[in-house]
């Protein structure tokens, strides 16, 4: 296997340092056994979790076997490295729960059921919680020297700013601790992570090596924090996180979100978050060049990353909504995928009396939700086949709208010209 991995995070540029000794492990016979831990402070991981989540898929490509431990006993703390606050501490019930859910969505990236190499799923409270705190104290505590972990860049900086708890500032022997349990049991020999986890990894790196008198050595990567050509912080919107959970963020909106990326950044995310081979990045890169206004790189990641987390028949539906923002048919949709696609555009409540029995004049209805400042400019608008219900051309000016005209009986979406829409929500 050689360096394979590595080269292939070096390609993608997904390798932002490792500790020393890490060429060598990748030199040896055999699959290594490496994980990362993922923190269920929420039921669903987010799209800043998908690097790492790469990482591991990466990993496994390359013939070794991945471990993805989710944090049921760290969870219930909180790590401080990257937060400049403490988190809330949550239920056992709310920790179980976030667990399973996370579960499910690694089980979209991660293959459980090769021979080979297959992933495996574990959670730390299996170990964590059956241990007694005189036991950790006198296990695992006595290994790690106050100074050495107050020097460590993440608990340095909340100390210097809000301050940090002993509960958070134990975070760091807890997972130092993961790391040690899953070298004795699995031989586990690598963590990776971002780049905030440098100091967690080399601790537990640490640790393995005194807990075995120096006869066992581990090691670590550690991946850059993904940040748009701009600057800002990858995965936030003004609606806020993007998650991957559908009820969370909608398969339209994350499938939006990966189509919106900037230029700039759309190859580099295209390396990062997806398995194509260097062969079809090249191609789209050179597709790109020759076409930009074609936007292809951005709707192979859009399509790859949503197909790959929310399904083959949700990335259809995505792109038949997104062409529905262009003119496209929305006799398909459903009431509340209109009503996730024209979120954002103006809206007008309307007594759905109104539309019963003959309904109301369209002239009127445009009119009246201030799509046009009079039925004067309505009228003209239609005879000019500028006029649009539900994405539809209207030529008649006397047309009424009436109930059966509403999406599911919920929605009206009015176009003025091609691209000025205004949503019409019925109520009782």
């Amino acid at each position: 296997m050689n360096n394979q991995l590595l080269e292939e995070l070096a390609w993608r540029g997904m390798l932002l340092d490792k500790t020393e000794g890490v060429d060598s492990l990748f030199a040896q016979e055999g699959p290594v056994t490496a994980y990362i831990g993922f923190d269920p402070t929420a039921d669903s991981l987010h799209v800043g979790s998908l690097l790492p989540i790469m990482g591991l898929v990466h990993f496994q490509r390359c013939g070794h076997k991945p471990i993805a431990l989710v944090g049921g006993a760290t969870g219930m703390i909180g790590d401080p490295s990257g937060k400049s606050k403490e988190r809330n501490l949550l239920t056992p019930d709310i920790l179980a729960h976030n667990v399973a859910c996370i579960h499910a969505q690694l089980e979209k990236f991660l293959d459980f059921e090769t021979e080979k190499n297959p992933a495996r799923l574990v959670n730390n409270a299996d170990w964590i919680g059956p241990m007694s705190f005189i036991e950790f104290m006198r296990d695992v505590g006595k290994h790690f020297s106050v100074g050495a972990m107050l020097a460590k860049e993440s608990v340095k900086r909340r100390v210097s700013e809000a301050g940090i708890s002993f509960t958070e500032f134990g975070y760091m022997i807890l997972q130092s601790h993961d790391f040690y349990h899953l070298n004795k049991e699995f031989d586990c020999t690598l963590q990776m992570g971002g780049s905030d986890q440098w100091g967690n990894i080399t601790a537990g790196a640490d640790l393995i090596r005194r807990r075995s008198d120096g006869t066992r050595k581990a090691h670590g990567i550690v991946f850059p924090l993904v940040k748009s050509a701009s600057g800002t912080k990858f995965g936030k919107t003004e609606d806020g996180a993007v998650w991957l959970d559908a009820n969370r963020t909608s398969p339209y909106r994350f499938y939006q979100f990966w189509l919106n990326t900037p230029d700039a950044d759309a190859l580099g995310y295209l390396k990062a978050f997806t398995t194509l081979s260097r062969e079809e990045v090249d191609a789209l890169a050179e597709a790109q060049e020759a076409a930009p206004h074609k936007r292809e790189v951005q709707h192979k990641l859009a399509g790859d990353i949503t197909s790959r987390v929310h399904g083959e028949q949700a990335l259809q539906a995505a792109i038949q909504a997104s062409r529905a923002m262009f003119g496209g048919d929305l006799d398909e949709l459903s009431g509340s995928e209109v009503g996730d696609i024209f979120n954002e555009v103006p809206s007008t409540e309307i007594a759905r009396s109104s539309f019963e029995g003959e309904g109301c004049p369209i002239l009127q209805l445009f009119t009246d939700c201030g799509v046009t400042k009079s039925n004067g400019e309505a009228r003209r608008l239609c005879q000019g086949n500028g006029m649009n219900l539900n994405n539809r051309r209207i030529t008649d000016v006397k047309r009424n709208v009436v109930l059966d005209d509403a999406i599911e009986g919920k929605y009206l979406v009015l176009r003025k010209g091609g691209k000025t829409y205004h949503l019409v929500k019925l109520r009782d």
